[in-house]
């Protein structure tokens, strides 16, 4: 599996290009706006868009995700149910930051713990990873020993849990005892920020590491 980091909006969220290359089908991973620049990698690429993939509800992850679908008409997976209410409020979510006016939508498939998605020949484990928000996911490919973690896990840090239905707890057991056991060779795509692998969060990150 092929994947391209494509930041967007200004708070440089990290959407993902993922594509299988035996198929040149694709996913893009919280598409958050900035949609021309997406579409112009996807062209680039040669690449056909099969699906938007959503780790959770908030804006800067979701903002351009019903455009994309209604105009290339694609499903839109993910994330867990209890993100719902994130989805909803998008437009308040909007002009409470100052982001452009963005719809809100009803995904095509909820995904919970052990769903699994494909990208052309490429399957995707699901892990429901709450804490950041109730309803986050991550998507996991075990043949390419990578996982897209949204705001669950940073570079030496965590994702915030002073949201709504945030805590602090829940989320230091999601990437205790379900990111871990996953293995340290794992390297992951955070929603923010620089790549890094599990090992290294394991042995530096303050508040998540194995002593």
């Amino acid at each position: 599996m092929h994947y391209t980091i494509i930041p967007v909006t200004p708070y440089q969220q990290n959407c993902t290009l993922l594509v299988c290359e035996k198929t040149r089908r694709a996913a893009l991973v919280d598409p958050g706006g900035d949609l021309d620049i997406l579409l112009a990698e996807v062209k680039q690429q040669g690449v056909e868009l099969q699906a938007i993939l959503v780790t959770h509800g908030h804006m800067d992850h979701i903002g351009g995700v019903a455009e994309l679908a209604k105009r290339l008409n694609l499903p839109i997976i993910g994330p867990q149910r209890e993100d719902e209410f994130w989805i909803q409020s998008l437009a308040e979510q909007c002009r409470m930051f100052g982001f452009p006016a963005s719809e809100s939508f009803q995904p095509t498939r909820w995904l919970n713990d052990g769903d699994t998605v494909q990208v052309g020949e490429q399957t995707l484990q699901v892990i429901h990873c709450p804490g950041h928000t109730p309803g986050h996911v991550v998507f996991f490919n075990a043949a390419a020993r990578l996982a897209i973690v949204g705001d669950v896990l940073f570079k030496g840090s965590i994702g915030r849990t002073d949201f709504p239905r945030g805590d602090y707890q829940t989320l230091i057991d999601s990437i205790q005892l379900k990111l871990w056991p996953l293995g340290g060779d794992i390297a992951f795509i955070p929603g923010h920020g620089p790549m890094s692998t599990f090992a290294a969060e394991m042995r530096h990150n303050p508040f998540v590491a194995v002593k």
